[in-house]
């Protein structure tokens, strides 16, 4: 079978782009599109780096006011494809689809909840001082919880007999292994 080969007309746009001759201008030209974009998105994407490093420059004086020894939160941005603003290993704030509006998130067992939106700072501010609020309420809950951390007597207590039941393990062991060598040297003796 032959394959024919159609003559393009003086004004068919694609048909001038189809010549072996231009193939090497298409190939210009969408390399100068797709650079294009690239750059527009490189551009967006450190719009957001920058939105997220004004914010985390507002949140200097919050965490100032933490007390040095609560190592609850590590805040820091992190700069993969999507950048994040992290307060905590669960909570964050990510730039929404539009690349103007904050948006504070956290790392459920459920899924990732939504704890506040805005397009300004401070609301965001807001809602971080409100969370790292929480979070030290709940670590104090937490510490009064647990006798060990208070120092109470029946914590004192709990590691008395701690003590006993091991000296009591240690006891009924050696007359164990004592029992096994009186029974293997009567066999021996026989």
């Amino acid at each position: 079978m032959a394959w024919i080969r159609r003559r393009p007309k003086p004004g068919d746009a694609v048909a001038a782009d189809a010549e072996p001759g231009s193939l090497k201008a298409v190939v210009r030209q969408t390399r100068i599109e797709v650079a294009e974009r690239s750059a527009v998105i490189v551009d967006l994407h450190d719009a957001e780096l920058a939105r997220l490093e004004l914010l985390n420059e507002a949140l200097d004086p919050l965490f100032k006011d933490v007390p040095p020894d609560i190592d609850l939160f590590d805040r820091g941005i992190s700069r993969g494809d999507t950048p994040r603003l992290w307060i905590d290993a669960i909570a964050h704030v990510v730039m929404g689809r539009d690349k103007r509006r904050y948006r504070f998130v956290q790392d459920t067992r459920t899924g990732r909840k939504v704890l506040a939106e805005s397009d300004d700072i401070a609301g965001i501010v807001k809602a971080v001082t409100h969370y790292v609020a929480l979070r030290l309420i709940e670590r104090d809950k937490a510490l009064a919880a647990d006798p060990v951390f208070v120092g109470d007597a029946s914590a004192s207590r709990g590691g008395w007999r701690t003590v006993r039941i091991f000296l009591l393990g240690l006891i009924v062991g050696s007359c164990a292994l004592f029992a096994v060598l009186w029974v293997a040297a009567s066999r021996v003796a026989h």
